[in-house]
């Protein structure tokens, strides 16, 4: 079974009466995904491409069986959104969002964390299983079904590996981006660990960036868990001067920590395989599986 999702996941989408949360819908719908239900506060009764809308989440969940939701809810309101997807017993939240107050995220994560509840998230382009479910806003036409998972901190290089991995003939199992604040949900480590135990998945692909410890934290993971499957990463941001923000809220170095290096150097460290361009990760993959 894929990780995170699959073609029984039904899914709801809150604030799917806004333009990003129904233009998505759409494509998710026209994918095969299973959204059951949509929710915008004082728009219940309406429907977004044939999906009921409903005023709360709790009233969602009441008519529909519901595994998880995708947020699509402006930056300065989103905590209540997550908090309310979390308080319905959703296990599975997905934060399209970006520019979340760092107040904000660590109060909805804390919640998370309590409640067992994984969030994707925020500012991700989500989760894709391919030929099975999309949670996301992912240009669905570059990924296929295949053996390699993907894991990654940048949204367009999540695009160019994979498409490099569908053109090699190797595809993707699910392909996951934990988003680009300094404060997500899921982890690389987390996300590592379910594609070990994922039968779908032979190897992994993991895009990394500037900013922060989450690779370093992946590099002893693998170390220490003495990773079964071969690993090959490509980290981007090598030439980031220090101290200056890449983008990202969380593509920020101070001195020499997070940068680039020390993360090409700690992944190397545990036998992670290092791409020095994007399309280099399809073919290393390709030869380690060989």
């Amino acid at each position: 079974m894929p990780i995170l999702i699959d073609s029984d996941t039904k899914a709801i989408v809150q604030a799917i009466t806004g333009t990003q949360g129904s233009f998505h819908t759409k494509l998710m719908l026209d994918y095969g995904t299973r959204i059951v239900a949509g929710v915008t506060p004082g728009k219940g009764g309406l429907q977004v491409e044939g999906v009921p809308v409903y005023d709360t989440v709790n009233e969602a969940l009441n008519e529909h069986e519901t595994d998880a939701s995708i947020i699509f809810v402006p930056a300065p309101v989103v905590k209540d959104a997550v908090l309310e997807a979390i308080g319905s017993g959703l296990k599975l939240v997905v934060i399209i969002t970006e520019g979340v107050p760092m107040k904000d995220a660590i109060e909805f994560l804390w919640q998370a964390k309590r409640n067992s509840v994984q969030i994707v998230g925020p500012n991700t382009p989500g989760v894709i299983t391919p030929s099975e479910c999309k949670l996301g806003i992912m240009p669905s036409h570059v990924f296929k079904k295949g053996r390699v998972g993907v894991v990654s901190r940048s949204g367009t290089l999540t695009y160019e590996v994979s498409a490099g991995l569908t053109q090699s003939g190797l595809g993707q199992s699910t392909c996951l981006g934990l988003g680009g604040d300094a404060l997500v949900g899921l982890t690389f480590v987390e996300t590592l660990e379910m594609f070990k135990n994922d039968r779908d998945t032979d190897a992994v692909a993991l895009i990394g960036e500037i900013g922060g410890n989450a690779e370093e934290l992946a590099a002893e993971y693998i170390k220490t868990t003495e990773y079964p499957k071969p690993v090959v990463a490509y980290v981007v941001g090598r030439s980031a001067p220090p101290g200056k923000r890449m983008g990202h809220a969380g593509a920020i170095i101070m001195g020499k920590s997070g940068t680039a290096e020390s993360k090409i150097k700690a992944l190397q460290s545990v036998g992670v395989d290092i791409a020095e361009m994007p399309n280099d990760v399809a073919r290393i993959l390709r030869e380690r599986l060989e």
